[in-house]
């Protein structure tokens, strides 16, 4: 019997998890940016207490981000902050670096933990070995094959977690490039913790590309030109048994966000109802999808169907 996947968003404030969960999200990842990377917002801890909060009232889980490149000046943050994500109610922490598991052992042992490193979860190996030290779930990389996908998933022991919907990191450098930059030029930039600097691109003239690139406290961030998109490919996921979808609402509008949510929980529904006519309407949804997309994005289905080049 298959089982319906988890849809993971990722909002930017707390007061959008309501709204959310009506589309039909059934769980959230959040989080601080001194922790977490490449978040869809800012969320100090009483934006997390809350989101907590809203959540659990519409049935949803929280997941807290600790997936940043931590160096030796953060490592005795990480305690405290565990132990107040717990004592918060969230469900889940994910986290890449190895001193998150080995501080959640000691000040949230019971805590679920989900590896995520953006790069390296390729393989079932990896994600099996993460299992044994603890973790519950593993967060495949962005630039598998959906061969490979599902390969990972029928020999994986934990949760396997993929993305199915937005935009996708190609770059991050530690360093303040951006900032950097500007200095250079006379200029300066501000960088606030509660939001990115829009309308900023690498142009690529030849392709015609335009990466949008941020920066924040982890560093600079360059992402893909284009969403991904799955929503008419999602069968053989589903199939597999895959166990969570996530929707990336990094530099989407809220109301952009609902629509894609609503639009993937029908989805689901449907190919859990009726495979069939799944396969009549997943047209109509990619249409709908492209017609909210905003100006010079256009979506594509990622590495899912084409060979990495590494």
């Amino acid at each position: 019997m298959k089982t319906t996947p988890e849809l993971l968003v990722t909002p930017a404030k707390a007061e959008q998890i309501s709204s959310l969960i009506k589309a039909g999200a059934t769980a959230f990842l959040i989080g601080e940016q001194k922790f977490g990377l490449r978040l869809a917002g800012e969320f100090p801890k009483e934006e997390i207490t809350k989101a907590v909060q809203l959540a659990h009232q519409g049935g949803a889980k929280i997941f807290a981000a600790m997936n940043a490149i931590f160096h030796n000046d953060m490592v005795p943050e990480l305690g405290s902050y565990l132990s107040f994500l717990k004592e918060a109610g969230v469900d889940a922490v994910v986290f890449g670096d190895p001193a998150v598991l080995m501080e959640a052992r000691e000040s949230a042992p019971d805590m679920p933990l989900h590896w995520s490193t953006e790069t390296t979860g390729t393989n079932h190996f990896s994600c099996n070995y993460w299992g044994k030290k603890g973790a519950k779930r593993a967060v495949l990389a962005k630039e598998l094959s959906l061969d490979s996908v599902l390969e990972i998933k029928e020999k994986a022991e934990v949760e396997i977690e993929i993305q199915v919907h937005g935009m996708t990191c190609m770059f991050q450098s530690k360093r303040s490039l951006i900032g950097n930059y500007f200095e250079y030029q006379g200029k300066t930039m501000n960088i606030e913790g509660d939001k990115k600097e829009s309308g900023m691109f690498l142009h690529d003239k030849e392709r015609n590309y335009k990466y949008p690139i941020f920066e924040d406290v982890n560093g600079t961030h360059i992402m893909s030109p284009n969403d991904v998109c799955m929503i008419d490919e999602l069968g053989d996921f589903i199939d597999a048994g895959i166990d969570s979808f996530k929707i990336d609402g990094i530099l989407k509008s809220h109301d952009y966000l609902l629509e894609v949510t609503r639009m993937y929980r029908e989805a689901i529904d449907l190919y859990m109802a009726d495979p069939d006519e799944y396969e009549n309407r997943k047209d109509a949804w990619v249409e709908k999808i492209e017609s909210i997309q905003p100006v010079n994005r256009n979506i594509d289905t990622g590495f899912f169907f084409k060979e990495t080049v590494y």
